[in-house]
């Protein structure tokens, strides 16, 4: 029993030598990280200068501009994106800067990476795009824009069944924020009648919940 517990300790301790290495690979990595994460952009600007990776990540493979735009420091975003930050680039949990944008509302900077390569075929853990969350949290501008973007798949579906309309009524609450995003979903185009993977039309889904203005905009 002894030799057993032994072996199990002498194990765990292998493991935990051998455990898997940090994801920056220099003391350069480590200090942009650094910065990035202190929004100290002065330093950051300076240790780009000298050469830092601009696609550096930390150990959950969060790219510097990921963590600047979680964190909301534009100013940050706009420096990395300057010197070539990789807007799609993605996490573990994958999330990239554009998409993590999107989800919070972060107009200026959905406006910003759209401009800077931001692509449509690039999608979350829901297998969603930026605009499904943006729709579910209530985020107007950002719909707005997205929504107006050419080109945008309007009607993409995710893993859940849902499109960015169904998010906004089956997540959202039916307030006046919902209705205005539904409104502007129906302006740019999106398709009314896509139901869900049980077959529940956005009609249905509002119509159950009690949502007049927003059955009255599809219906219209």
């Amino acid at each position: 029993m002894k030799s057993y517990f032994l072996a199990v300790t002498l194990i765990a301790m292998a493991t935990s030598c051998h455990s898997t290495p940090k994801a920056y690979t220099s003391n350069g990595d480590r200090d942009v990280l650094e910065a990035v994460r202190m929004n100290d952009v002065k330093a950051t600007k300076k240790l780009l200068m000298n050469g830092a990776n601009i696609n550096a990540v930390d150990e959950s493979k969060r790219s510097l501009l990921l963590i600047a735009t979680s964190n909301t420091n534009t100013e940050m975003a706009r420096l990395l994106v300057k010197h070539g930050a990789d807007v799609n680039q993605q996490a573990n949990n994958l999330d990239s800067p554009f998409l993590y944008a999107g989800a919070s509302g972060q107009t200026e900077l959905v406006q910003l990476f759209l401009s800077s390569g931001g692509r449509f075929d690039v999608f979350n853990r829901y297998h969603g795009s930026a605009l499904i969350p943006a729709c579910e949290r209530g985020h107007i501008e950002t719909v707005q824009l997205l929504a107006n973007t050419k080109n945008y798949p309007l009607d993409h579906v995710n893993r859940l069944g849902w499109t960015a309309l169904l998010e906004a009524i089956i997540l959202g609450d039916g307030s006046e924020k919902y209705q205005k995003i539904v409104q502007i979903l129906k302006n740019a185009g999106a398709k009314m009648d896509i139901p869900d993977h049980d077959g529940v039309t956005p009609l249905q889904h509002a119509e159950q919940r009690g949502y007049k203005e927003i059955a009255s905009t599809i219906k219209s």
